[in-house]
């Protein structure tokens, strides 16, 4: 089923002892774009982010929030030096009793002594594969809407196909008038123009075959019905991808349309080209919009 380029989808997941919730939004757009605005933590996992999501999505522009709902706890990691601590704590009383000064070292002395409490910065190294699956979690949400849009669009889609199809059946069946109301007008053309003197039915008959033959949309027809035959078959596969398809038939359609109504010579026609033509236009905004 076509999908739609428009859709949302979140979702939160255990990311490096927090919690990381993930929204991506996409809209329409001519390839697959993607604007990502995370915290610092997932900076080196940004490429893998974007690498998903175009595996995801074939088309469309993705802007993707990723933020913390509950901070990752990670704790510094803090060690002593016992054994400097001692040895220096050993020095300074007997430095103490050299000098007759009195008092003890405390515990606030022995923590500025140098290198004997170290504390290490804390770990903040985010698995890749946590973060993925959560992108993963998100896109498959959002993805969802976008298959529920498209089903929207294609119903609409079909709609317009079967206008379109009516439309070559009324063409079809005023077509032959039509020529009928060309012969019958030139044949009282060519008798006033006369005025009573003899014409040749040959060259009358022959003359009306060449208008015929102008005016013929036979082929523009037949082009019509297998494009919109095409068109039908497109919004009923399983792929992706098709908006690029059906904006060339849609072209091609248009295309056939013109003709048609260069040819009319025939208000009905030519009224029916009209709604066709807006019915076209209609379309093209809908598939603007499909992945």
């Amino acid at each position: 089923m076509p999908r739609s380029m428009t859709g949302f989808g979140a979702a939160e997941g255990a990311v490096g002892g927090g919690r990381l919730r993930i929204e991506i939004r996409t809209v329409n757009h001519r390839h697959m774009s993607v604007q990502l605005k995370a915290p610092g933590e997932l900076a080196a996992v940004e490429t893998d982010i974007r690498e998903r999501l175009r595996a995801h999505f074939e088309r469309g522009h993705a802007t993707v929030s990723a933020r913390w709902a509950e901070e990752p706890q990670t704790a510094a990691g803090v060690t002593v030096d016992v054994d400097r601590a001692r040895a220096v704590v050993g020095a300074l009383r007997e430095v103490g009793k050299a000098l007759g000064v009195a008092g003890d070292v405390d515990l606030a002395t022995v923590a500025r002594i140098p290198d004997v409490v170290k504390v290490s910065a804390a770990d903040t190294t985010i698995a890749p594969a946590s973060v993925i699956e959560v992108v993963d979690k998100a896109a498959v949400a959002c993805i969802a809407m976008r298959e529920r849009e498209g089903a929207n669009l294609v119903a609409d889609l079909r709609r317009r196909v079967a206008a379109l199809l009516a439309f070559a059946v009324t063409v079809k069946a005023r077509a032959p008038l039509r020529l009928v109301a060309e012969r019958d007008r030139l044949s009282k053309n060519v008798a006033e123009l006369a005025q009573g003197v003899a014409v040749d039915p040959a060259r009358l008959a022959q003359e009306i075959a060449f208008i015929a033959d102008r005016l013929d949309i036979t082929e523009e027809l037949v082009r019509l019905e297998s494009h919109l035959s095409a068109v039908d078959a497109a919004l009923g596969g399983a792929g992706q991808g098709v908006g690029k398809q059906l904006g060339f038939l849609l072209q091609e359609l248009g295309r056939e349309v013109n003709t048609i109504g260069s040819k009319a010579n025939d208000a009905p026609i030519a009224e029916a080209v009209i709604a066709a033509k807006g019915e076209l236009e209609k379309m093209r905004e809908q598939v603007e919009n499909l992945e």
